[in-house]
C-alpha cells in the first residue's frame, strides 16, 4: 500500500518500512550466496531508530568518526568497522572501544596510534586504506581517486612488506555504481596491488556497490565476489550505503508561494535544498517529482522549485505538470532518505523536516519532529 500523503500535514521524510524490507532481503541474500560480509554504512543513513528492522538482516555497521562509531555500538549492538582519513588523540581511545577494525589512511596515522592500540584491552583488526588511482565516478566531489586525492595511500607509496599489525586492505572508488564498475576498479588493484593481497586476511572493498537499483546485475556480483575470495583467499566486507535504503522512501513539501520573473515561475516550497537536500545541489543532480514531469514539456504548465532559505541558490530546475500548481500544494521528493537526514542541517533556520516511518499495516508513525529548542540548542 503506498504511503497515504494526505494525512502529512508539515515537511517530512518518510521511510516505508516495506520497501525496506524488500532491499534488505536482497542484501542479506547477496551476502549469504557470495560468503562475504556487507555492513550498513551510517554515513548514508544513521536513522538509528529503524536499526532493530536492520538488524534483523544485518548486523554489522561501518563508522566514519567517534560518534558514529558510538552509535553503532549503542544501537546497533556491535561493534563497528572504523575508517576515517585522521584520527585525533582526544578520540582515539573511544574509536578503540566501540571498533572492531579500525582502517588507517596514512601510514604516519599507523606508527602514530599503534602503541595505544597495542596497549588496549581487547584485539582490534587493523587496517590500511589504498588508494587504486583509478575510478568510474565522474564527480570529483564524489571521486576519492581523484588526482592530488588525500584517501588511501597510492602504491608508489607503500612498503615492499606490510607492518605485521596490519591484516586489512580497504579501498573505497566507486558511487552509486554497478558490479561491472567493481569489476574494473578490482582489476586495476590486482595490477597494482597484488603483492599485498597476499600479505593481509580481509579486504574492504568500500561502498557504492547500488545493489538494489533496478537493473543491478546481482549475479554478476556474487560470481566476481565469489570468484576473488577463491583466487586471494580474502575474507571480502563490503559497506555500501544508499543501496540500503534506496527508493525505500520520500521527502513531503508544500507549495507556500508561487512567484515570477522573466517569465519563469518558481513555486516556492517550505523546506531548502541547500538545507535539507543538499546533494541536489552538490552531486548535482535533479530529484523526481511525484505526479511531474522530470524535463519541462511544451504547453503544460511549468515551475522552477525553490527553497526557502535566503541562499538565492536555493532551488533546482524545471518541470512540467498537468496542472497549474497553487499555493498549498503538496510536493513529493521521491527517493529521498540516503544521504539526506544524515547531512542536513538548519540553515537560516529554516524549520527541519519531521522524520516518520509508513507501514502498510498500522499507518504512518512520527519518529522525531524537530522546533526551535533544536535549531537554538546547536549554538548552546
Amino acid at each position: 500500500m503506498p504511503i497515504d500523503i494526505q494525512k502529512v500535514t508539515a515537511p517530512c521524510y518518510i521511510t516505508d518500512e516495506h520497501l525496506l524490507h524488500n532491499n534488505l532481503s536482497l542484501i542479506k541474500f547477496v551476502k549469504e550466496k557470495a560468503g562475504v560480509d556487507i555492513i550498513l554504512a551510517l554515513k548514508a543513513f544513521s536513522m538509528w531508530k529503524l536499526f532493530p528492522v536492520i538488524k534483523e538482516y544485518i548486523p554489522y555497521s561501518t563508522a566514519s568518526s567517534v560518534y558514529e562509531a558510538r552509535l553503532a555500538y549503542e544501537e546497533m549492538g556491535s561493534l563497528a568497522h572504523t575508517y576515517s582519513p585522521a584520527y585525533t588523540e582526544k578520540d582515539f581511545s573511544e574509536i578503540m572501544k566501540y571498533s572492531s577494525h579500525i582502517t588507517f589512511n596514512s601510514f604516519s596515522q599507523f606508527n602514530r596510534f599503534l602503541p595505544e592500540i597495542k596497549r588496549y584491552k581487547r584485539n582490534i583488526s587493523l587496517g590500511i586504506r589504498i588508494n587504486p588511482e583509478f575510478s568510474v565516478v565522474e564527480t570529483d566531489l564524489y571521486n576519492p581517486s581523484a588526482t592530488g586525492s588525500r584517501m588511501g595511500v597510492t602504491a608508489d607509496l607503500m612498503p615492499e612488506k606490510l607492518p605485521i599489525e596490519i591484516e586489512g586492505v580497504h579501498f573505497h572508488a566507486l558511487c552509486e555504481s554497478s558490479s561491472y564498475d567493481l569489476e574494473k576498479i578490482l582489476k586495476n588493484i590486482e595490477l597494482k596491488f597484488e603483492k599485498y593481497l597476499k600479505q593481509v586476511k580481509w579486504i574492504n572493498m568500500g561502498g557504492g556497490h547500488l545493489i538494489t537499483r533496478k537493473g543491478y546485475d546481482v549475479k554478476h556480483l556474487i560470481d566476481l565476489l565469489k570468484t576473488f575470495k577463491a583466487k586471494w583467499n580474502l575474507e571480502i566486507i563490503l559497506e555500501p550505503g544508499s543501496a540500503f535504503v534506496w527508493e525505500t522512501g520520500i521527502l513531503v513539501s508544500h507549495i507556500v508561494d508561487i512567484v515570477e520573473n522573466n517569465n519563469i515561475k518558481t513555486a516556492v516550497i517550505d523546506i531548502s535544498f541547500t538545507a535539507h537536500t543538499p546533494d541536489c545541489l552538490e552531486m548535482p543532480y535533479k530529484p523526481h517529482i511525484q505526479g511531474a514531469y522530470q524535463e519541462p514539456v511544451q504547453g503544460k504548465p511549468t515551475y522552477r522549485i525553490g527553497g526557502n532559505s535566503c541562499l538565492a541558490g536555493d532551488y533546482i530546475g524545471d518541470w512540467s505538470f498537468d496542472n497549474e500548481l497553487k499555493i498549498g500544494d503538496k510536493i513529493v521528493f521521491e527517493d529521498m532518505i540516503h544521504y539526506t537526514v544524515v547531512k542536513t542541517n538548519m540553515f537560516n533556520g529554516v524549520p527541519h523536516p519531521s522524520i516518520a516511518l509508513w507501514n502498510d499495516k498500522t499507518g504512518l508513525k512520527m519518529l522525531r519532529e524537530y522546533g526551535y529548542e533544536d535549531y537554538k540548542g546547536r549554538m548552546d
